[in-house]
């Protein structure tokens, strides 16, 4: 087995929720695949029309909204820093976001599709991390931009 295949993992949905303080209707990521350490990852969002979003935003038209797919970017970003220091003494309390730069929103999300939030870390600096993302669906660019957040831990 060749040594990037012993370092990938996954996180399913009950793993996310260990990791991760968000829930309904606030948590945007059904699992995380590919985790290579704190470096790298893909979550996974599949987005439904029965999201409360979608009641008011259009109720003509149902576009999945912008900030909510940046949120999924961070909440997945979030949930690997969480795994790779969680430890049984040292346990994360809360994930803040702190910065969004280069936010781009390309296409349109809509009810059906599969968002993947492709993560890649920038820097880390203690309990401060810096990632870039890309938000995917099949082969197609919808969103980007680059987040930092901070790690509470006690």
């Amino acid at each position: 087995m060749s040594e990037t295949a012993r370092e990938l993992g996954s996180a399913d949905i009950q793993q996310v929720l260990e990791l991760l303080p968000h829930r309904y209707p606030f948590l945007m990521i059904d699992r995380i695949i590919e985790i290579d350490r704190d470096e790298s990852c893909i979550g996974i969002k599949n987005v439904t029309i029965n999201e409360p979003q979608f009641t008011g935003h259009f109720p003509d038209l149902p576009v999945f909204p912008g900030v909510l797919l940046i949120e999924g970017m961070a909440q997945t970003a979030g949930a690997i820093c969480c795994r790779h220091i969680m430890t049984d003494e040292l346990r994360t309390k809360q994930v803040f976001f702190m910065t969004i730069d280069k936010c781009k929103f390309r296409k349109p999300v809509v009810p059906g599709d599969t968002v993947r939030y492709h993560m890649k870390k920038l820097n880390q600096r203690r309990t401060m991390w810096w990632f870039r993302g890309e938000a995917r669906v099949g082969d197609t660019l919808v969103a980007e931009a680059e987040i930092g957040a901070m790690l509470v831990t006690e």
